[in-house]
């Protein structure tokens, strides 16, 4: 039996195993953080803030903040969110001293430097499908083992085209074809998530406080590998939160995606000593269009250090 079969069953569970009823007793004094990255979401963030203010705040205390990162957006992003009961901040106004980069992990690090729950659940804010057992089937396996200190969400994504036709299980695209993988074949300990790029995810703030964050759609790629790294494959875990709907990126906008994720596995190849290159490799993609028409585009990816070399840096100072 391979390491990722032991793994797969002991450290996967579904949201139905965690009851938020039995959430509650095992909390505790843990605080709880719910960071939603958002740009340009008015017409699914207030939805999404309005269902974990209900259900896990007034119904049931086990969410202790819900915080709105602004990327940037120019609607009501910011206005939706506060009106349905979160706490928002500009992205750009987060530790504001330091220079700005683009990009969702760039939201997701200022999330978590903004928050201040012990445990932290990144939620996207362009989910159609959301519902309060996301926040509660993370949290979970971190409230009931110690030893867990990263969970991350699978599910179902399915796709919907541009003629309305449903496709079970055909989301995921640059998952399938770029992610996984890449996953196999130099983290196999990770095939084992099923979804390596989903935006849902939870871990204890000591431990994502010690990467860093990839700043742009590498962040998630880059946190397995790197937690991998820290905290051993048995003390994550994988819980199926059972179907994600949300809004699909056009095949230019995936293949910048691919590009920026294969970046991030080369960086942790060099990082880890596998790689060895005469020369980095190339940071532009040159993508076609229709017509004839031919874009170069950049797919380099910068990164944030760890949270917790600022405040050792701060402290010294």
């Amino acid at each position: 039996m391979s390491k990722v079969q032991k793994w797969y069953g002991p450290h996967s569970s579904t949201a139905a195993d965690w009851p938020v009823d039995a959430l509650i007793p095992a909390k505790g004094n843990t605080t709880v953080s719910v960071v939603l990255p958002a740009r340009n979401e008015e017409s699914t963030v207030g939805d999404i803030v309005t269902a974990i203010r209900r259900d896990l705040v007034e119904r049931a205390p086990l969410v202790d903040e819900i915080l709105v990162v602004d990327s940037r957006s120019t609607d009501a992003t910011a206005e939706r969110a506060r009106r349905a009961g979160a706490r928002v901040v500009a992205q750009d106004e987060v530790l504001a001293h330091l220079p700005p980069l683009t990009g969702k992990g760039e939201a997701l690090w200022k999330g978590l430097a903004a928050s201040r729950g012990d445990l932290v659940v990144f939620v996207d804010a362009d989910l159609r499908s959301f519902g309060a057992h996301y926040v509660t089937g993370l949290l979970g396996p971190l409230l009931a083992d110690r030893g867990i200190q990263f969970v991350k969400a699978a599910y179902e994504r399915p796709y919907t085209g541009e003629d309305g036709v449903v496709r079970r299980g055909a989301g995921g695209r640059v998952t399938e074809l770029v992610a996984r993988p890449l996953l196999n074949m130099f983290w196999p300990e990770l095939a084992g998530f099923a979804q390596p790029l989903g935006g849902e995810y939870a871990a204890r703030r000591q431990v994502l406080e010690r990467v860093p964050f990839v700043t742009e759609y590498g962040v998630e790629f880059g946190l397995l590998v790197d937690l991998l790294q820290l905290v051993g494959l048995d003390a994550m875990a994988q819980v199926d939160l059972g179907h994600r709907t949300h809004t699909h990126q056009p095949i230019d906008a995936l293949g910048r995606m691919a590009g920026q994720i294969l970046q991030t596995a080369w960086s942790r190849l060099e990082r880890q000593d596998r790689v060895l290159a005469p020369e980095p490799p190339a940071r532009t993609l040159l993508q076609f269009g229709l017509e004839g028409r031919a874009d170069l585009v950049d797919v380099a990816v910068a990164e944030r250090p760890p949270l917790a070399s600022l405040v050792l840096e701060e402290d010294v100072a």
